[in-house]
């Protein structure tokens, strides 16, 4: 993945915009290289595919307001997804790395 991307809805993602990372389908089969850059006809049979969002290369000027926002919604998306999860707990060790490491991945190593 390419160090500065940004996650959109497919709503939001237009034709000629960069993909960050390959894109796999729910059995993950690659459907798109990283690095491609996306088409309107790209783009329409996504749909059929099922896919809800991309992270696609973000050359735009960072603006912090936005980029904390976004944060705060990866951060809470996080908590969303290990809500049955506690960090306290020692012996659920797994749970702990994988938190830690999808929070990396999403938010960066500040985050974590």
């Amino acid at each position: 993945m390419t160090g500065t991307y940004r996650h959109l809805p497919l709503a939001k993602v237009e034709p000629g915009m960069v993909l960050s990372d390959e894109l796999l389908d729910t059995h993950g089969q690659v459907l798109l290289p990283a690095g491609a850059v996306l088409t309107e006809r790209m783009l329409e049979r996504l749909l059929d595919h099922g896919i809800e969002s991309l992270a696609v290369v973000d050359d735009s000027p960072p603006d912090p307001a936005q980029s904390a926002a976004e944060r705060e919604a990866q951060l809470a998306r996080i908590g969303v997804l290990f809500r049955r999860h506690d960090p306290a707990n020692a012996e659920d060790w797994a749970a702990n790395v994988l938190r830690t490491l999808v929070t990396e991945f999403r938010v960066g190593k500040e985050g974590a």
